[in-house]
């Protein structure tokens, strides 16, 4: 089963996370969330199979979270604010079956093998 692969090309994190997962020889299925943003749908998947609360899986230092304040809204709100700025979506994000892990640092991506 390939491993779904949410990637920014301009993160270190997430193109180190990538290569470890490349070089272990794992199928990656690599999707660029910043040119095609995960529906709200597929982010509540996702965040479910991660085990987190919406905030968690979300950039909270990011100039933008906090421009929007975002501090004291609501799940549903996060998770639209997430859909409608993937910048605010932390990253990498592996998935694989039911298992995701935020690649944070980039060997938890490993865990997926």
């Amino acid at each position: 089963m390939a491993i779904e692969f949410w990637h920014n090309p301009r993160c270190s994190k997430s193109r180190q996370a990538l290569a470890l997962l490349q070089d272990a020889g794992a199928a990656v299925t690599v999707v660029e969330y910043l040119k095609t943003p995960p529906t709200q749908k597929r982010l509540k998947e996702v965040i479910a199979l991660l085990g987190v609360e919406p905030r968690e899986a979300m950039r909270t230092k990011d100039k933008l979270y906090r421009d929007l304040e975002l501090d004291e809204v609501s799940h549903q709100a996060l998770i639209k604010e997430m859909a409608e700025n993937p910048i605010l979506i932390e990253r990498p994000i592996a998935i694989s079956g039911e298992k995701a892990v935020i690649g944070r640092p980039p060997e938890t991506v490993l865990a997926l093998l």
